[in-house]
């Protein structure tokens, strides 16, 4: 009875999470309707009014010429020349920051990344959203190596789930696709009220769930401690304190087996599942090459985005059969909640494209979405760091590759945050082991997920409110831009 009542509550908790989402691109698509609309309406008015006039129809045909030359203006970006200086050094510090806590709370770090693009080194918002995708696929890169190696808290397992990222990764990736060209066709100010929306829901959500799992930790180092004073043992705190993940999972201790301090790394990857995604990759990767030598908007165009969704869709139906069927488990649970529900299997997939599209449109790695999700499914804190970050690898690596091709970034700005970000993940995941190991609380992997949400929502928030006043003081266009003449 317990089971089901935590299913079903988990389920709603669900729910709430995608509706808000939902409520707010909702929000955002009205919004810009009106916005949009207004600067067309004036000029029909006048001409109605005035039709006998000759004079005022010329002035007004001239109006409305001069507004459709200023939409279909193309953007322009903004790209700072690279020399050493205060904004150079002042960027790299927050950089470094950011990748160390993207890298911990499995979220890349985007959100700490445009704001410092646009604020301190100088570019465009758009400009910026590319280069921070280069900067997370160099954090997700360096996590995912350090962790192609490394076990899982309670179980004989690697700590990356890879039949959880083999259902998950083709449907991010699926997102990022369409993201990346919302991102071109949304204004700025439709997806800053997207984001503060998005990142309020998920950093109260994450936060809650790390003192939930901070209660559940201090309860076992205290059952630890008793035990160990009545056994006359104090060896007992020390294995407590290196797992207190084993309260999210009940059977935990029921499946534990006797675990070998390392593995080789043959052994520690699971190569089919690795091997499948890595052909997904390259499939998308292919179509995305494809498309950009065609013509914008062309048939052959629409064909190759479209021929996107068998490729991942497939892959991702495949691994929802086998889970359905139980010929596959998510294993990082230690098998609860074995059996999906068809209606599991296409929420979590749904969830997935909806990652992928906020963060190919906000310039955020997905983790944001995909982080919080998985501790919703009672995955320990550092398996769906790890498994959030493996996916975000090849979702981000593809649109870094969809930004090039669109010449959306400069190419030394992108290389070296691309390598201020590896360095800083491998120190944010070796400092955290370690102070995980020290103390006995995984909840701290929660605890910077949540942190790092909330900062990027004062940071990405502020900025895109601050430029949305500006371009409406200005009374610049702020409606859809059209994607064909980008």
């Amino acid at each position: 009875m317990a089971v089901v009542v935590s299913e079903l509550c988990l389920g709603v908790r669900l729910r709430l999470m995608i509706a808000a989402v939902l409520i707010g691109l909702l929000l955002v698509a009205s919004m810009s309707v009106v916005v949009s609309a207004e600067p067309s309406l004036k000029p029909e008015a006048k001409l109605a009014q005035n039709y006998e006039k000759e004079e005022v129809q010329i002035n007004q045909v001239m109006k409305v010429s001069s507004t459709l030359k200023i939409r279909s203006r193309r953007y322009v970006h903004v790209w700072p020349e690279m020399k050493i200086g205060w904004k150079i050094v002042v960027g790299s510090i927050i950089a470094f920051f950011g990748a160390a806590c993207g890298s911990v709370g499995g979220v890349g770090g985007g959100g700490i990344f445009v704001p410092m693009l646009t604020l301190v080194i100088g570019f465009d918002a758009k400009s910026s959203t590319a280069l921070s995708k280069c900067m997370i696929t160099g954090t997700a890169i360096a996590t995912v190596f350090y962790n192609l190696r490394q076990r899982h808290p309670t179980l004989e397992l690697p700590v990356i789930d890879y039949d959880l990222a083999l259902l998950m990764q083709p449907m991010l990736v699926l997102g990022i696709s369409i993201g990346v060209a919302f991102n071109v066709i949304f204004a700025d100010w439709m997806i800053t009220i997207l984001l503060i929306i998005l990142f309020i829901v998920m950093s109260t959500k994450s936060f809650f769930k790390g003192v939930e799992t901070w209660k559940k930790e201090t309860i076992t180092m205290k059952e630890a401690a008793n035990r160990s004073q009545l056994n006359g043992n104090g060896s007992q705190v020390d294995e407590f304190k290196c797992e207190p993940e084993s309260l999210n999972n009940p059977t935990a201790k029921e499946t534990q087996q006797p675990k070998r301090p390392k593995v080789s790394l043959l052994e520690n990857v699971y190569w089919k599942e690795l091997g499948i995604l890595v052909l997904v990759w390259v499939a998308i990767l292919a179509l995305q090459i494809a498309k950009n030598f065609t013509a914008t908007c062309s048939a052959l165009y629409w064909l190759l985005n479209a021929s996107q969704i068998p490729v991942a869709g497939g892959v991702s139906a495949y691994q929802a059969i086998r889970l359905h069927k139980g010929k596959r488990k998510i294993t990082s649970k230690g098998g609860v909640g074995a059996n999906w529900t068809p209606y599991q299997l296409v929420f979590y997939c749904f969830c997935g494209i909806i990652a992928g599209l906020l963060g190919g449109m906000l310039g955020l790695g997905g983790g944001f979405i995909l982080g919080p999700l998985f501790l919703e499914l009672g995955i320990p804190p550092q398996v769906a760091s790890a498994t959030s970050t493996f996916a975000m690898a090849f979702s981000s690596s593809i649109s870094v590759v969809e930004y090039y091709l669109l010449k959306r970034f400069p190419v030394p700005y992108a290389l070296y945050f691309f390598a201020v970000a590896t360095v800083a993940a491998f120190a944010g995941q070796y400092v955290v082991k370690k102070l995980i190991k020290l103390l006995g609380r995984a909840s701290l992997i929660i605890f910077v997920l949540s942190f790092t949400i909330i900062i990027s929502a004062f940071l990405l928030g502020g900025v895109g409110l601050a430029k949305m006043v500006d371009r409406i003081h200005r009374k610049e266009y702020m409606g859809f831009d059209n994607i064909c003449s980008y």
